[in-house]
């Protein structure tokens, strides 16, 4: 911490030095609009880093998915254990330990497990006005797991007409890439009157088996090779020859994703929007599980395990209504937020010539929403504060299918087959004040929250619990307060404190789960307790006369009753047979607290008038410390890790040459017992890796935009951290955009 604190000290040191050198002063470039606060409000008065994507800057990036254009933006890691899936990473902490927000709802569920997720790509990416990252605990705005930090991502709006005119405007492209055979079609078209406008939007996208890059690192020649795979045919499974080693076989899937948004002007004050959201895939191939071996027929370790592991049809629903109403009452603006979301995704595996054993676990969950926000300004303060509140409702099944027979059996589901219940219900306060003839910004809050959890199982006979019912009632207090010093425009400096936490949920407490690998089976454990995060914030942003911007960030986290997997008993045993295979007992429990620190930095310079140079750089180290058994890595804690381009625009096209890169994750740096996949990384660790990428555009007369890309130019072959799919090789990428 000390040294990280004299690094900042030194380059602060550094850079107003070199900029008291220039007679010209800066100008504010923190001018954004956000809407994380919940009401619009300036980048520059907030305390925590927020980073901006708008949808000028996602056209450009022209992403597969979500996940993609987190990794585009140079400050986000992502982990991906199959094509279809993305698992957002900040600050060291991931999966339901980010909260993920769409248009000021909760997406992250009572099922959101602690490894890595995919749900983040059912929100199309392709109908974003603005996606926001919120860096740091942000619970005091929206409450439980937001630990890391906030994803809030916020879709397009319907846009009324000024005149006596229809107002229509909208968008179309399609796109083809080369490394997984994509092809990905999109519109959408918004129709608008005086009062009431109307907006639709539609994408589809059929991803191929993606292609890894072919040229390896020195010492690992054969990483991530797919040289054979199981095929059916003949009535019966047989291993055979990959005919391509680079192609990931059985890694395409196919998502289409629907928005729909009503919007009715009441009056000046008074507005409704009905907002209706549709994704869908179909079987999407757990790409990972297909490296896995096992003994079969007296050979160790030497055939794969499983003939079929998909993830079935991963469906999203949300439909919501929101009221917005300026002056009323006590507030200068009020929104009221009613949401239900519907979500289903399962669990399809099968192993090797094993026809008797076709294992399908479904999950369904129902979620009711509210949130009811008011902000109100008086003198230099501004004043935001609400109730919110989410009701989850989980039903899981379960059966095994003979397949030769076609004899449907009982199977153990991977949350309680009873009734499943986890409400949240929080009271916030966040407070701005402006003083010091606007050279000071000050940002204070707090979250008053409550959740409760209900569990039990119906059918017991499978592991014979002592316990069938579960349940758990929590409170947190939690909050912020910092400072922003502006002394002149070209400088501005943060110090933020803030805390989060976040509560066990149903998959933390309830959760059976079989992790093959490590011959280990999971179990319920019902005294596990809410995980809390203590953060410390020091940023710096110097602007060096016109043309250079220098910002950089550190940040140190205490990790407080961090919920880790842990030896566990069931009635009195600590292995059990599961699946056939005799397993350690594991459960998820309180038994560890840690430290997480790092910084991120960010460079801008304008080389010329269109001509500009970024670059980012994110680094961060994370400790888990066993209660009396000393140090071990903290998972989910990525290498070093950054983007660096060069980028020229002007009107009628763009061209940008642009590197990402990764550093060493050394196997010692693993954490043995957590998320961290090693399985899937070389005996060392994972390598460092550089792409080298370029993309371009040319607009062709007012409405047509022609966008080409060449990524990972040198067609390098690697993998992110925790990741058992290869990222893709060279790839070519065509899209014909049109706007009107």
């Amino acid at each position: 911490m000390r040294k990280a604190l004299l690094l900042c000290a030194c380059l602060y040191a550094y850079i107003t030095g070199f900029a008291q050198t220039d007679t010209t002063e800066g100008k504010d470039l923190d001018e954004a609009v956000i809407y994380s606060n919940k009401f619009t409000e300036r980048k520059k008065n907030i305390v925590q880093r927020i980073d901006v994507l708008t949808a000028r800057t996602i056209a450009r990036f022209n992403s597969q998915n979500t996940g993609d254009l987190l990794i585009n933006s140079g400050n986000v890691f992502v982990q991906k254990s199959q094509q279809g899936g993305s698992s957002p990473v900040i600050r060291g902490f991931e999966a339901s330990r980010v909260l993920i927000v769409v248009d000021g709802v909760r997406h992250n569920t009572a099922v959101f497990r602690s490894g890595h997720l995919q749900n983040v790509i059912t929100i199309d990416q392709n109908m974003l006005e603005q996606a926001e990252i919120m860096y740091g605990p942000s619970s005091t705005l929206y409450g439980s797991d937001a630990l890391g930090g906030v994803v809030h991502l916020r879709t397009k709006s319907p846009k009324l007409s000024t005149g006596d005119k229809l107002k229509i405007t909208g968008s179309a492209f399609s796109r083809l890439s080369s490394a997984n055979d994509e092809k990905t079609v999109h519109y959408d078209l918004s129709v608008g009157g005086k009062r009431l406008a109307w907006l639709s939007g539609f994408t589809f996208s059929d991803f191929g088996d993606m292609k890894m890059g072919s040229n390896y690192p020195d010492k690992y020649p054969a990483f991530g090779r797919r040289d054979s795979v199981i095929a059916f045919f003949g009535f019966k499974d047989s291993v055979i020859a990959n005919k391509d080693p680079q192609v990931q076989k059985y890694s395409g899937y196919k998502q289409w994703d629907v928005l729909q948004k009503l919007f009715f002007q009441q009056n000046e004050k008074v507005s409704h929007t009905l907002n209706f959201q549709y994704s869908n895939t179909n079987d999407v191939p757990r790409y990972d599980r297909f490296q896995d071996k096992r003994n079969f027929g007296g050979t160790i370790g030497t055939t794969l395990r499983f003939a079929e592991w998909y993830y079935g049809p991963q469906k999203r629903i949300l439909g919501a209504y929101e009221l917005n109403i300026k002056k009323l009452a006590f507030f200068d603006e009020f929104r009221a937020n009613i949401s239900y979301q519907d979500l289903e995704e399962s669990r399809q595996q099968r192993e090797y010539r094993r026809y008797d054993r076709f294992d399908s676990r479904r999950e369904r969950v129902k979620v009711w929403g509210f949130v009811i926000d008011g902000k109100r300004s008086f003198g230099n303060n501004e004043l935001v504060t609400g109730i919110d509140g989410q009701f989850n409702d989980v039903k899981s099944v379960a059966d095994r299918t003979n397949l030769t027979t076609g004899a449907v059996s009982k199977l153990d589901t991977r949350y309680p087959d009873g009734k499943n219940t986890m409400n949240y219900v929080g009271l916030y306060a966040q407070h701005l004040l402006k003083f010091g003839k606007g050279k000071w910004v000050l940002n204070d809050g707090f979250r008053l929250q409550s959740v409760s959890l209900r569990s039990n199982v119906v059918d017991n006979s499978f592991f014979n619990l002592p316990v069938t019912n579960f349940e758990q009632t929590n409170f947190a207090l939690t909050g912020n307060l910092g400072l922003i010093f502006t002394p002149k425009p070209s400088t501005r400096i943060n110090l933020g404190l803030s805390s989060a936490f976040r509560c066990p949920n149903i998959d933390d407490l309830v959760k059976v789960f079989d992790f093959s690998i490590a011959k280990r089976v999971f179990v319920p454990n019902a005294d596990v307790d809410p995980e809390y995060t203590y953060n410390a914030d020091l940023g710096i942003r110097q602007q060096l006369g016109k043309s250079i911007r220098v910002e950089l960030t550190g940040f140190y986290t205490l990790f407080r009753n961090a919920i880790v997997a842990a030896p566990f008993k069931l009635n009195g045993q600590d292995s059990i047979v599961y699946n056939g295979v005799k397993s350690a007992v594991y459960a998820n429990q309180n038994l560890n607290k840690g430290r997480t620190y790092g910084f991120n930095a960010n460079v801008k310079i304008d080389l010329a008038k269109q001509l500009v140079f970024t670059s980012t750089a994110s680094f961060t180290r994370g400790r888990l410390e066993k209660f009396g058994s000393g140090e071990i890595p903290q998972d989910h804690i990525p290498p070093f890790f950054g983007k660096t381009s060069l980028a020229y625009q002007q009107a009628k096209f763009g061209l940008e040459l642009f590197g990402l890169y990764n550093g060493w994750k050394r196997i010692k740096d693993y954490n043995p017992d957590g998320e961290d996949n090693q399985q899937y990384a070389t005996p060392d660790g994972m390598p460092s890796w550089f792409t080298l990428n370029f993309r371009g555009n040319v607009n062709i007369g007012r409405n047509v935009q022609v966008q080409a890309a060449v990524e990972n130019i040198t067609d390098r072959n690697y993998r992110y951290f925790a990741s058992g799919f290869s990222a893709p090789g060279r790839n070519f990428i065509i899209a014909l955009r049109a706007n009107f």
